[in-house]
């Protein structure tokens, strides 16, 4: 895995960690959670080669 692609998750996670204590603490729970669950998102669709590049590999490793 390259470290730009660690990189890009941490710097998504620290955003989204301080959006969602700055939303909590102003009373907007649900776009607090709004925004988790895009980080999740966004996270998954970058990973979303890789895990493809995975399931090719375990399928030539196991030959289905």
């Amino acid at each position: 895995m390259e470290i730009e692609l660690l990189l890009k998750i941490a710097a998504i996670g620290i955003i989204v960690a301080l959006l969602n204590t700055v939303l909590s603490r102003s009373g907007r729970e649900e776009y607090a959670m709004l925004t988790v669950l895009a980080g999740i998102l966004l996270i998954v669709v970058m990973l979303l080669p890789q895990i493809g590049t995975l399931t090719q590999t375990f399928r030539s490793a196991f030959d289905f």
